[in-house]
């Protein structure tokens, strides 16, 4: 079995036996029925294409032919040249995920060659020549079920058959006697040979698709700071129209060990796509984000100093000698810089319209004497701002928008500062440094959990509070990726 054929019933095949949810995840992700049937088509055409070109083992057969004698018959090369689909299904059941293939036909080439000896023809014949074979209403299935396994998927192969109906064969050259014996002798070694290696591809390729699941990672690095934990909480769970995964889905730091946190819903996520029915659903609780913020603030991470503004005479005293004469006259002409340090977990919501985000900084204005670094006043800003939810290739994004924000003079070397030069050192750091590079780092974006070789496509994105909710149909990437990044699998 090829190797994308392995990727490709990997996107499929996320099911289990067990109906009953322990846990929860805090990313879902479920897969429609027209997800599932966009899969399954893509599944039997990849597999169709790694069988196409196998070759048979070679048949041999002695025969008795009335009035000829004993004829020793060899089938050789037989290689199936295509297969054509006319009828498939997918479906899901209380034991796992069936995928049936009807009415399909196949068309095989194949040299043959005979000896004839007898006592009336004690100097021997043979001929040899080759044949077209046609297998009509070939039936195909195959039954599994995946079970989780410590954060990855087990796949079980639970049931799985080829049945061959009809088959034709048509010789070219030899004798016109031999036509009949080999229909007659051969058809059914012909059968189940093609039954046999269509049943082998599923066989042999379960265990190393069993094996490429057991390498999909249990996290995602974001950055130096962060990672996402997408290991897989309790068992799938199958509807008769859709299968759900639940993902863990939260922020830890990269050296973290990784421990399933459970959350349990109050209820199912219900999300309209707006219109035709979309392939998959992922399903983002806000306590994603939340666990995001938690992890950077926890590493300091939320922290800049600010030596460049747009206008840089802003970090000179020289510049505020009106405003505050104290500071020019403690500190005559020396440069200045702005720490600015989040002083508590961001506060994150999803609305109904957007992902309200409350943050509270410290400003403190540092002057650089002599080499020396010298804080002078901290401002408290705390601000409030709303985020848009995008999609950028398979990542969820975003972009501030910063709604208000208040000031409020913390401390002071400088004297009392008049809020005028408060709310005008808070305005220029937001707006032209801080909200800037923030939304730098949200185009980073969250990855959401695609399977690689495969991209959204579009997508639309809803607020149901307190999830976030991409619907999106899936296209299939091309082999690209499997050539270049599955060598490895075996």
């Amino acid at each position: 079995m090829s190797h994308k054929f392995f990727v490709l019933f990997l996107f499929l095949l996320f099911i289990s036996t067990s109906v009953c949810v322990h846990e929860e995840g805090f990313i879902s992700v479920i897969i429609s029925d027209k997800g599932l049937d966009f899969a399954k088509d893509i599944l039997i055409n990849q597999t169709i294409a790694s069988i196409v070109l196998s070759q048979l083992p070679q048949i041999e057969k002695s025969v008795q032919v009335p009035l000829v004698g004993k004829a020793h018959v060899i089938l050789s090369e037989i290689t199936i040249k295509n297969i054509q689909v006319s009828s498939s299904y997918v479906e899901t059941g209380d034991t796992g995920i069936n995928v049936v293939v009807s009415g399909a036909t196949a068309n095989l080439s194949l040299n043959w060659r005979y000896t004839v000896s007898s006592w009336l023809i004690p100097i021997g014949i043979s001929d040899s020549g080759t044949a077209t074979v046609k297998v009509e209403d070939l039936q195909v299935g195959l039954t599994v079920n995946l079970r989780n396994q410590e954060g990855t998927l087990k796949l079980i192969l639970l049931d799985y058959g080829c049945d061959v109906g009809e088959l034709s064969i048509k010789m070219n050259g030899g004798a016109a006697w031999l036509y009949q014996v080999l229909v007659d002798a051969f058809k059914g070694n012909i059968g189940s040979a093609v039954e046999d290696a269509v049943s082998k591809k599923i066989r042999e390729g379960i265990p190393t698709l069993d094996n490429l699941l057991q390498t999909l990672p249990k996290t995602i690095s974001i950055d130096e700071t962060a990672a996402l934990n997408i290991s897989f909480v309790d068992n799938p769970v199958l509807s008769n129209s859709s299968i759900e995964l639940e993902i863990d889905g939260l922020f830890t730091e990269r050296n973290d060990v990784l421990v399933p946190q459970v959350y349990h819903r109050r209820s199912d996520i219900s999300v309209s796509s707006g219109g035709l029915p979309k392939m998959i659903n992922i399903s983002l609780h806000e306590n994603v984000f939340k666990s995001a913020s938690e992890v950077y603030f926890a590493a300091d991470a939320l922290q800049w100093i600010l030596d460049e503004l747009p206008n840089q005479a802003l970090l000179n005293t020289a510049d505020w000698k009106i405003l505050i004469p104290q500071l020019y006259k403690q500190y005559p002409n020396d440069d200045m810089n702005l720490n600015v340090s989040v002083s508590s977990p961001p506060v994150i919501k999803v609305s109904d319209q957007d992902v309200g985000v409350t943050i509270s900084i410290d400003l403190i204005v540092d002057v650089l004497e002599a080499g020396e670094v010298i804080p002078v006043a901290c401002i408290s800003v705390d601000i409030s701002a709303s985020c848009d939810a995008e999609i950028v290739r398979n990542s969820l994004t975003g972009r501030l928008k910063l709604k208000k924000f208040s000031t409020d003079l913390k401390w002071s070397k400088i004297g009392k500062l008049h809020m005028s030069v408060i709310q005008s050192l808070s305005s220029t750091a937001l707006k032209t440094v801080l909200i800037p590079y923030l939304n730098s780092q949200l185009k980073r974006g969250i990855p959401l959990p695609i399977l690689n070789g495969f991209t959204l496509e579009n997508a639309r994105i809803f607020y149901t509070p307190p999830w976030i909710a991409v619907c999106s149909d899936v296209t299939f990437l091309g082999d690209y990726y499997l050539r270049h990044h599955l060598a490895y699998v075996s």
